[in-house]
Order: C-alpha cells, then sequence, then structure tokens
C-alpha cells in the first residue's frame, strides 16, 4: 500500500505539481494540501485521470482550529476502486474566505457541504443551496466551532400554557462541579470502619 501510494504522489507531484502545495502520506492515506483557488481543477484531475481514478465521494468535513489565521480546514475524502487507494485534499480557508463548491465536480458533495456550512460556518461560493441543514430554524452560531460554548445559548422546552415549543435563554440548575473521579475509600487520611479487617 505504501509504495503504491508513494508512487501516486510522485506522479501528481509530475503532472499536477502545480495545484497543490504540499503531499504527504499519513494514516494510510496519501494527502494533498491546496487552494481554494486550485481545489475544482485538482478534484477534476484526481476524478477523470485514468491512473487516478478517485470517482467516488466518501466525505466533506470541517477542522477549527481557532488560534490560526486561517482557521478551518475543509477536508475531502476519496476513494478510487481501480486503485485501491485513499486520498484526503485539504484546503485552509477563514471565516470569511469562501471555498468554492465541488458539487459540478461530485455532486455528492451538496449535503457535505451543507453539513460544514451549518456546524462551522464555512462558506462555500457556487453551492446551488447553502442553507442549514442540522439546526434548527432561527439557530445561533456554529456548533462544532471550539468557541461555542458546551451549553449552547438557548434551550428549547414545551411549554404548556402556550401549547407550544418555546425558546428561552439556558438556565443552568447547578454549578459546574469538577469531579476528581477516586473512589470514597481512596484519598482518606484516616481508617474506615471494616478496613481492619483487610489486613
Amino acid at each position: 500500500m505504501s509504495e503504491a501510494l508513494n508512487s501516486l504522489a510522485t506522479y501528481l507531484r509530475e503532472t499536477k505539481g502545480a495545484l497543490f502545495a504540499e503531499a504527504t502520506i499519513a494514516f494510510g492515506d496519501l494527502t494533498l494540501t491546496t487552494t481554494g483557488e486550485n481545489i475544482v481543477e485538482l478534484l477534476t484531475f484526481l476524478r477523470d485521470d485514468a491512473r487516478c481514478g478517485f470517482i467516488n465521494i466518501i466525505d466533506v468535513c470541517g477542522v477549527d482550529y481557532p488560534a490560526r489565521a486561517q482557521r478551518f480546514d475543509v477536508v475531502y475524502h476519496f476513494l478510487s476502486p481501480k486503485q485501491n487507494l485513499r486520498i484526503r485534499v485539504k484546503v485552509a480557508t477563514s471565516e470569511e474566505e469562501p471555498v468554492p463548491s465541488i458539487c459540478s465536480v461530485f455532486p455528492g458533495a451538496d449535503w457535505f457541504e451543507r453539513e460544514a456550512y451549518d456546524m462551522y460556518g464555512i462558506l462555500f461560493t457556487g453551492h446551488p443551496d447553502l442553507r442549514r441543514i442540522l439546526t434548527d430554524y432561527g439557530f445561533e452560531g456554529y456548533p462544532l466551532r471550539k468557541d461555542f460554548p458546551l451549553t449552547g445559548y438557548v434551550e428549547v422546552r414545551y411549554n404548556d400554557e402556550a401549547k407550544r415549543v418555546v425558546y428561552e435563554p439556558v438556565e443552568l440548575k447547578q454549578e459546574f462541579r469538577n469531579f476528581d473521579f477516586l473512589s470514597p475509600w481512596e484519598g482518606t487520611d484516616y481508617v474506615l470502619p471494616g478496613d481492619e479487617k483487610a489486613k
């Protein structure tokens, strides 16, 4: 497998090396790092080239790195049944910088891109229907971002008086507690009743 991936990486560097910045092999997959300007052309080549044949799209997802200027990575995963190989393609982007949609090359990317938009707020230009897909109507924020609060901003409950679902600000019923996960028998400075029998 490693030999086939090295051979493919060499072939891609020779033929389309200008379309990507880096090619590395990690976790049994070849990973290409490219830019938004080159993503559509690179993926079209990976799909149509006889030596590549990456015709199956597996996933498009986002990764959040809040400390970076280009906060997000859009990660594409493809499978070549002919070569029995997988490839990963990464594009770095920011909150304001959109990534070109690949729906024209892989129509199956439609829902994956909508999910990345809904969960991370990653924008895609040229997408046929870029709107929320998993969160509720009027949902504020992007729940998979690292800076999104674990409790969220609003909570939902059924109001029996209004006979409908209502949205209210989050109200925590108790303070946050930090557990040490020690059993009651660990860490005590005194002998518990019955411990003398254990010796």
